[in-house]
């Protein structure tokens, strides 16, 4: 049964919408994979905060075209595309989505755009070998952590350095006393 106008329309709008809170877009080829398959993938997706949404190539041009961010996708559109928009954690989403590819050995990943430039397949996954935002935020709280421990050991410095000379005055003054004597 073919879709009505609404149907499309709505697709459309809800295509841009998903576009709007994207920061990436990644096109894949999904020839050959089960309705299972692709429920994996998109659980495998979920903690990234990515969605994999499946639409004809002319629905996705409608929806991307006139949008400066977006339209740079369209040499991607050919043959059976599946669309992975990740939203925040885009090295997880990448690093999920090849998991998912090593153990079907059946998607291909065709690539992407990242703030309105084309990306190539091996540009996407470059992106997935950068570290994931739960590793960057460890990262920084280490790095932090590190800041703090040397302020405070330095601080405590401080106080000790003082006792230390006063102590070496005291010793001094003390020899030269018994010198004296």
């Amino acid at each position: 049964m073919p879709r009505t106008k609404e149907d499309k329309q709505a697709i459309v709008a809800d295509l841009k919408q998903l576009l709007s809170e994207s920061q990436m877009a990644v096109v894949i080829e999904y020839k050959g994979l089960s309705v299972a398959e692709i429920t994996n993938l998109r659980r495998s997706l979920r903690p990234s905060g990515a969605v994999c949404k499946i639409t004809k190539n002319t629905l996705m041009k409608r929806a991307v075209d006139g949008d400066q961010k977006w339209e740079s996708i369209e040499p991607l559109l050919k043959d059976a595309s599946a669309f992975l928009l990740l939203k925040d954690d885009l090295s997880g989403a990448i690093k999920a989505y090849k998991e998912f590819q090593k153990t079907t050995k059946k998607t291909e990943l065709r690539g992407g755009v990242l703030e309105g430039k084309l990306l190539t397949e091996a540009d996407v996954t470059a992106i997935g070998d950068l570290p994931s935002k739960e590793q960057l935020y460890a990262q920084i709280a280490g790095a932090l952590n590190a800041v703090t421990a040397k302020v405070a050991i330095g601080i405590k410095e401080v106080p000790a350095s003082i006792a230390r000379g006063l102590q070496a005055y005291a010793d001094k003054d003390n020899k030269q006393e018994s010198d004296a004597a």
